[in-house]
């Protein structure tokens, strides 16, 4: 996924949690796909964050050499500017870009 092409709020918006549970049937398993969803995306930015930072790692740095890194500070405020993990999971979920199942309901079709 393109974090950079979301178009996922940057702040927060209220979501309507009869539409947010048509999905699923249960507002509380929607969250929970969106939760699950949005620390799968948390993980995925972060690590391409510390890739990034990597390239600017330096074991010797003195602390000139920390406060002059103009590069890495653009790379960093870029990352504190990109919408949150929760908005882009809730913008895929409400999109049906998430692929989601339940193998409790899968396995007895009948138990509610």
């Amino acid at each position: 996924m393109d974090f950079k092409k979301s178009k996922a709020p940057t702040n927060t918006i209220t979501w309507d949690t009869a539409k947010l549970s048509e999905p699923t049937g249960n507002v509380y398993e929607s969250i929970m796909i969106v939760a699950k969803r949005a620390n799968q995306i948390s993980v995925d930015m972060k690590e391409e964050l510390n890739r990034k930072l990597q390239e600017f790692a330096s074991y010797t740095d003195n602390l000139e050499e920390v406060f002059e890194n103009r590069e890495q500070i653009e790379i960093s405020r870029f990352y504190e500017r990109l919408p949150k993990a929760s908005a882009l999971a809730v913008t895929e979920f409400m999109e049906d870009n998430v692929y989601f199942r339940n193998p409790g309901k899968e396995e007895n079709p009948d138990v509610l």
